[in-house]
C-alpha cells in the first residue's frame, strides 16, 4: 500500500529504508495523479515485501520537490541507498510501472 508520508528530513526516510523506494511526486489536484494512485494500489502487493511506496504531496513539500526539478506530474522517482537510480514522468499502467520497479528490487 502507498503511504502519504510526512517527515522532516527526506534524506532521513531515504536512509532509513533498506528497501528501494518508489516516490511518487504527486498533488492532489492533479487528475493524472489520481490515475496512479490506483495503479499504485495495484503494484503495491506485488512489490510490498520487495519495495516501499511513499507518496509526496508537492503542494506541502514545494522545496522539495524544487531539490529534485519535478515540474510535471506525477513524477516517479525510484531511489535505491538513498540515491536516485530512475524518474519518469506522467501516468502508466500498472504493468509499465512493475516493469520500471523491476531492475531496482
Amino acid at each position: 500500500m502507498a503511504v502519504k508520508k510526512q517527515f522532516d528530513s527526506f534524506e532521513d526516510l531515504l536512509k532509513s529504508s533498506e528497501l528501494p523506494i518508489l516516490v511518487d511526486f504527486y498533488a492532489p489536484w492533479c487528475g493524472p495523479c489520481q490515475i496512479m494512485a490506483r495503479v499504485l494500489e495495484q503494484v503495491s502487493p506485488q512489490v510490498k515485501d520487495k519495495a516501499q511506496i511513499v507518496k509526496i504531496n508537492t503542494d506541502i513539500y514545494q522545496g522539495l520537490a524544487s531539490q529534485y526539478g519535478i515540474h510535471g506530474l506525477p513524477t516517479m522517482m525510484i531511489f535505491k541507498d538513498g540515491k536516485p537510480v530512475d524518474r519518469f514522468e506522467g501516468a502508466v499502467t500498472a504493468d509499465q510501472l512493475y516493469e520500471r520497479l523491476q531492475p531496482h528490487i
